[in-house]
């Protein structure tokens, strides 16, 4: 048997082995959410054919000509009774683009389609695209909001890092074909983590953004903040509302962010958001909730204490080390709730929860005091109402 032949037989072999996984549950878990013992998509569950030149006269080593470095920041939807991931999946050459996964369950077998998205360009042409947000709107369309970078123009010579990052928009019906959109227009110097609302407000299209001062830095603009629109076709905002703004030595301290479009619920919009703080080495993301009012999402009801998901084990560990990010929630009708996350700019995971669940946690998780004394009050009047049981 040939080199070529004995490698294409090990790599068919570890990819159907892969697939075929089936995914536990970590039990007992926190009563708020279940972890899973396997990420849902890693780079190894990119197709051969997208890796590999699969002609042995033009590859007879069975090289890896176009590697995949990793998959990350899916968004998220169910489509008639499968559960769909747009995934990030970023190239040995930096690059990312996007590409859409299925699996019948929403837990394993997650599944590339044969070809990764192709969503066009602008009269400027991307650099990079990453990270898209799938919301549902009831106009009818599905829209895809992501990242959309370019090398920022005002770079000094020899500066290859400064960037400028804004909000491409695409909308889709079937997830197959994606219309571009006019990237979204604000007055703020970059923009990321756009997010759009799945109804109108007043009539308009509702947006959660994140004005920043700079490509890293959120500066003076930090938090999450809500904007409204006439259409999504020449997305236009002029004022920037911030809803939900970072706060001083807490998990949002640096900057935070929009996951998801939010999950309507009996009692509100219920939000994921990123946290993020800086510590000695360096940031830390973790994932947060709060809740928004059903008639007014501008005013915040309920702000849970501390974060609602951190990196434990091997999602600590990654090309960005100390990461959770999530951008993908699937709420069913039944009540089910898969919330999809990344760690460490490197793998994808999936947590299983129940609409009640997470009503419960976010409405009934008592708030921040904001100082140690505080806190500790708080701990030791829980402590009291337990030994009075």
């Amino acid at each position: 048997m040939s080199v070529f032949q004995q490698r294409l037989t090990m790599l068919q072999a570890e990819h159907q082995h892969l697939h075929a996984k089936v995914n536990q549950a970590e039990l007992p878990g926190n009563g708020v959410f279940l972890r899973y013992k396997d990420p849902v998509l890693t780079a190894a569950h990119a197709p051969l054919t997208w890796r590999y030149d699969l002609n042995a006269e033009t590859n007879p080593y069975l090289m890896e000509r176009l590697g995949i470095n990793a998959v990350l920041n899916p968004g998220a939807i169910e489509l008639d009774g499968k559960f769909y991931m747009v995934a990030r999946v970023e190239g040995h050459d930096r690059k990312s683009f996007f590409a859409v996964a299925e699996s019948s369950n929403g837990i394993d077998g997650f599944t590339f389609w044969d070809k990764p998205c192709e969503i066009g360009e602008t009269e400027v042409p991307d650099t990079n695209v990453y990270d898209m947000r799938l919301t549902r709107h009831e106009d009818g369309w599905i829209y895809g909001l992501f990242c959309t970078e370019r090398k920022d123009p005002e770079a000094a010579p020899g500066d290859e890092s400064s960037a400028v990052a804004q909000c491409g928009i695409v909308r889709t019906k079937d997830l197959k074909t994606w219309e571009r959109l006019a990237d979204l227009k604000t007055n703020s110097a970059q923009q990321r983590n756009v997010v759009l609302h799945p109804e109108f407000v007043n009539g308009k299209y509702a947006l959660y953004t994140r004005p920043q001062d700079s490509f890293i830095e959120a500066g003076k603009g930090g938090g999450i903040g809500m904007a409204f629109a006439d259409s999504m076709t020449e997305c236009v905002v002029d004022i920037e509302h911030v809803i939900e703004p970072k706060t001083y030595h807490t998990i949002k301290e640096s900057k935070n962010g929009q996951g998801p479009a939010p999950m309507k619920t009996d009692k509100g919009w219920l939000h994921i958001g990123h946290g993020v703080r800086n510590t000695a080495a360096g940031l830390r993301y973790v994932l947060y909730c709060f809740m928004t009012d059903l008639n007014d999402p501008m005013k915040v009801t309920h702000r849970p204490s501390g974060y609602f998901l951190a990196p434990e084990g091997e999602e600590r560990v990654g090309d960005v080390s100390n990461v959770v990010f999530c951008n993908g929630m699937v709420a069913r009708e039944n009540g089910e709730v898969y919330i999809y996350y990344a760690s460490s700019d490197t793998r994808c995971h999936v947590l299983t929860t129940s609409i009640d669940q997470l009503v419960d946690y976010v409405t009934n998780t008592p708030e921040d005091p904001l100082t140690s004394a505080g806190c500790v009050k708080q701990r030791i009047a829980l402590i009291d109402r337990n030994l009075a049981l």
